[in-house]
């Protein structure tokens, strides 16, 4: 007679150890959430062990959508404060610096200095509708390619 297969709490736990291990794999950091949500199960099946299959599935499945929530409304705002690396266009636009080459017209390209590197990079090519002598400092308004539109702001304290 075919029952109903029999799935021990140390199934759970191996099975959610194997996603969480995945997440070394493919670094997306959502499988981890499935992972654990799978470890809770096997913690929940150790404290009840005659929990049915089905109710262990849908613990499962609701915990993983619990997790994965908590995460995104959370955790990961949060840390996006953190670091703009990815988001050249937000992590760069309002960031101010000093030209060491300055632009005479609209058609010239200057360079500008950050004290701090963006990007990667403590110099980058702009443009600038404003005349920029070197030594004026500027503030970065847009990007476009490679290349920062900047306009003139007050000397930094």
């Amino acid at each position: 007679m075919a029952g109903e297969p029999t799935v021990l709490w140390w199934h759970w736990l191996a099975f959610g150890l194997v996603l969480v291990g995945a997440e070394l794999v493919v670094p997306s950091f959502t499988i981890v959430w499935f992972g654990l949500a799978a470890c809770f199960v096997g913690a929940l099946l150790l404290l009840v062990p005659s929990t049915p299959l089905a109710a262990q599935v849908f613990v499962w499945a609701a915990a993983s959508a619990a997790c994965t929530w908590f995460w995104f409304r959370y955790f990961k705002p949060r840390m996006a404060d953190r670091t703009t690396s990815g988001m050249s266009h937000e992590a760069i636009v309002g960031q101010s610096g000093m030209m060491i080459v300055g632009v005479a017209s609209d058609l010239d390209r200057g360079r500008i200095r950050f004290a701090v590197p963006v990007l990667g990079a403590e110099e980058w090519d702009c443009i600038s509708p404003d005349v920029l002598r070197a030594g004026d400092y500027a503030r970065v308004t847009g990007i476009e390619g490679h290349v920062l539109n900047v306009r003139r702001t007050p000397p930094q304290p």
